[in-house]
Formats: structure tokens, C-alpha cells, sequence
């Protein structure tokens, strides 16, 4: 699994799942529930990850959708 995304912007994450599922791209979101530790104030990122074989599909995908400067630029 790559980490292919971090984010504190969880409508971001939101849309980027969803594009994601919508593209049958397996996925996994870490860090969801630190909030309990953070007091939900929103400092601490999710990451999102996805299998080694998926990752220039799911970063394509993020690209045309618009969304290509929030990927990780050390991942590819």
C-alpha cells in the first residue's frame, strides 16, 4: 500500500473516496479516528492509501478530476 494523499480537509477526503469507490480502486484511510486524541480541533492529517498495483490509476484519476496538486509528489 502508497500513501497517496494526506489531508486535514475532510470534504476533500470525502470526494476523494468517493471518486475512488466510484472507480472500483481499493482503498484504505488512516488516522480517521485520531480526532478523540486531538479533541477533534481537525491538526492532525488522514492519509489515504492505496495497493502498490492501483497507484498511477488512482493518481490519474485524481488528476483529471482536478485534483492532482493535492497527491503526494514522493509517491509514483
Amino acid at each position: 500500500m502508497k500513501e497517496i494523499l494526506r489531508t486535514n480537509d475532510p470534504v476533500l477526503l470525502s470526494a476523494v473516496v468517493a471518486l475512488l469507490d466510484g472507480a472500483g480502486i481499493d482503498h484504505l484511510v488512516l488516522d480517521q479516528n485520531m480526532s478523540v486524541l486531538e479533541g477533534s480541533i481537525g491538526i492532525l492529517p488522514r492519509r489515504l492509501l492505496v495497493p502498490d498495483t492501483a497507484v498511477r490509476v488512482a493518481q490519474g484519476l485524481l488528476r483529471d478530476a482536478g485534483l492532482g496538486h493535492e497527491l503526494r509528489p514522493d509517491v509514483g
